[in-house]
């Protein structure tokens, strides 16, 4: 059985998560509150969550825990060039994460902060340009996902982010039409779309 352990929150796991969905494969998802976390914090190879575990083995690192994930599920590109297509989106993608750092620890109740004003001046440009190149690649690619005719990790993350910020920004998508229709067709997803409606209602 596969333990996925992480805060009561979507966040940097809820990506892996939907892997497990996707893939209709069971996992323990353990979710420590705040108060729970010191006490386990020794106990991960890097003193921070996600981490997976299995067999009493841990793997720690978000992004490397989906690629694990994918590959292990058959949901990663056989392409090699593929792959590493959708390795480039997600490095593209925690750099823009990294940017609006920022607007996310108000949102999430992290930080104290005008965000209105941050989301005209941190938000909003960070988003104008990241958006921008993954309509490059939506439009290049033609199927109405990112890379290749299928969900990658890389639609999971783009959906997500979309999809979840719209409801605290609901002009995210403005102006970019390709956005909003892309994370619409990814969570039209049979699996995605029960995980979504049933799964533990949280903040962030």
């Amino acid at each position: 059985m596969y333990k996925l352990i992480y805060f009561d929150a979507r966040a940097r796991a809820e990506v892996i998560r939907q892997i497990f969905v996707l893939a209709n494969e069971k996992f323990e998802d353990i979710r420590y509150t705040f108060d729970e976390w010191p006490q386990h914090k020794q106990e991960m190879p890097f003193g921070q969550m996600p981490v997976l575990e299995i067999d009493g083995q841990k793997l720690a690192q978000s992004f490397a825990i989906a690629r694990f994930l994918a590959k292990k599920f058959g949901l990663a590109p056989k392409c090699p060039f593929e792959e590493a297509l959708v390795d480039s989106i997600m490095d593209q993608y925690k750099d823009f994460r990294d940017e609006i750092r920022p607007v996310y620890r108000v949102i999430a109740g992290f930080a104290e902060g005008d965000l209105d004003q941050l989301t005209k001046d941190v938000l909003f440009p960070a988003r104008d340009k990241f958006f921008g190149y993954m309509t490059n690649f939506l439009k290049k690619n033609n199927t109405g996902y990112l890379v290749g005719s299928s969900i990658t990790v890389a639609d999971l993350l783009l959906a997500d982010f979309s999809a979840e910020f719209s409801k605290k920004i609901p002009n995210l998508c403005d102006g970019f039409p390709e956005i909003k229709a892309h994370y619409e067709k990814v969570y039209s997803n049979p699996a995605l779309k029960k995980w979504i409606e049933t799964r533990p209602q949280t903040n962030f």
